[in-house]
């Protein structure tokens, strides 16, 4: 089933009758070539280009609840690629090309807008920090703009330019930047890997992992043993649970982040805004809901939920940014389980056991990484070698300290990142 503008018009004028489910509810056979555990973005799109790019359709993805209902579903739906070193700039670049082409390749409605975005900066050391990633954004390939406070007046005058803590000096513009609807990527993958003959099996939570001799011959699930040649643990803030069956103790502690969302308002904030000082963010959804959110709640945790201390930080933030968003009711917030490494970026990388992969450590880049680290993943899966935009995202690094990148200059500590 393809959609078109005439498909929707028909459909509109007939009860919407003609609809066919998105994806296949398959059930499990006994044995695949790859087994992917995790059915958010960054699996699903790992299955996705693992049967467009390499051919390779007897793919399971398994998810122990539905489709979907984890990070992918709940995040702040932020696309951008103004990283600044190295191993991970051109990932993030990579990766923003493959949103600017996703629509029309699943012929699915992600409703991405390149609204662009702008991160603030309140002091000298800030803004030549900002120019330097701006001309390292450049110098990949992608477009950065350094602007005046003049220029912000004209394009956001609704913040606080002479608040007495944090004044505004100006701000670094990514026009490509922008949102994109998170449940719709999902929902976009899923049917096009499920068109291709993956099966896509909900409710089935994974409870061991088989290794034979030093290589991995399968799961033991709630619905059964399944056999597999290859394995892939792509579950984000559970990896480190899903790596221990396995025998393995990950880098990686895992972190909530609370967002949240207010009722819907007309249309007032045609960009996503970055208060570096505050740390707090902020779009306006097609729905006109304010979308937005700040810092972990700087302990460890695996509960999908937040604490008011946090939450209190976060309005704190938003009012000293822009006053008027005192005026708006907060409808309700969430919590996404973060995954967070010691140097803040990622690990696509083998596990030391022969068919054994990770996709983990994601910090706060997951949702804009999901059509590039579902590419990279997959090529790694199926050729044995990184992808060329992926090299950096060793395992081995947390070992011997060679190849970090230290992307905010924290150091190894995870709820910093």
């Amino acid at each position: 089933m393809r959609f078109s503008g005439l498909r929707v018009l028909k459909e509109g004028l007939t009860g919407n009758r003609g609809w066919q489910a998105h994806w296949r509810d398959a059930m499990p056979k006994s044995d695949y070539d790859v087994v992917i555990i995790g059915g958010g973005g960054h699996g699903l799109s790992t299955a996705y280009y693992l049967a467009k790019e390499h051919g390779i359709t007897n793919v399971a993805v398994l998810e122990k609840g539905y489709l979907g209902g984890g990070n992918v579903g709940r995040n702040t739906t932020i696309v951008r690629a103004n990283y600044f070193l190295p191993g991970n700039s051109e990932f993030y670049s990579h990766s923003l090309k493959l949103w600017e082409g996703l629509e029309e390749d699943l012929n699915y409605n992600v409703m991405h807008s390149q609204r662009g975005q702008i991160v603030l900066f309140h002091s000298d050391g800030q803004r030549d920090a900002a120019a330097r990633r701006g001309n390292a954004m450049r110098n990949q390939g992608d477009d950065a703009e350094l602007l005046s406070v003049a220029e912000l007046k004209r394009m956001v005058p609704y913040l606080d330019y002479e608040q007495a803590r944090f004044p505004i000096y100006g701000g670094l513009l990514q026009r490509r930047a922008g949102t994109a609807r998170h449940d719709a990527v999902a929902w976009g993958y899923a049917r096009g890997a499920s068109d291709r003959g993956v099966d896509l099996i909900q409710n089935c939570e994974v409870t061991g992992i088989d290794i034979e001799n030093g290589r991995v011959r399968g799961v033991q699930t709630t619905r059964g043993a399944i056999r597999a040649r290859k394995l892939a643990i792509v579950v984000a803030g559970r990896s480190s649970q899903v790596a221990a069956m396995a025998g393995m103790r990950l880098p990686i502690e895992s972190h909530v982040l609370q967002a949240f969302v207010t009722e819907g308002l007309k249309p007032c904030i045609d960009h996503v805004i970055s208060f570096g000082m505050g740390h707090f963010y902020i779009s306006q959804s097609d729905k006109g809901g304010l979308v937005f959110g700040g810092d972990l709640d700087m302990y460890a945790s695996y509960a999908a939920r937040g604490n008011l201390p946090l939450a209190e930080h976060v309005m704190e933030a938003g009012m000293t940014l822009m006053p008027m968003i005192g005026n708006a009711s907060v409808l309700r917030s969430w919590g996404g389980i973060m995954d967070m490494s010691p140097d803040g970026s990622p690990i696509i990388d083998h596990a030391g056991i022969d068919g054994l992969y990770l996709n983990c450590g994601w910090c706060y880049g997951g949702f804009k990484a999901v059509p590039g680290s579902g590419h990279a993943m997959a090529h790694l899966i199926a050729t044995e070698r990184p992808h060329p935009a992926a090299t950096g995202f060793r395992l081995d690094r947390f070992r011997t300290g060679s190849g970090l990148m230290d992307e905010e200059g924290t150091g190894t500590q995870h709820n910093l990142h």
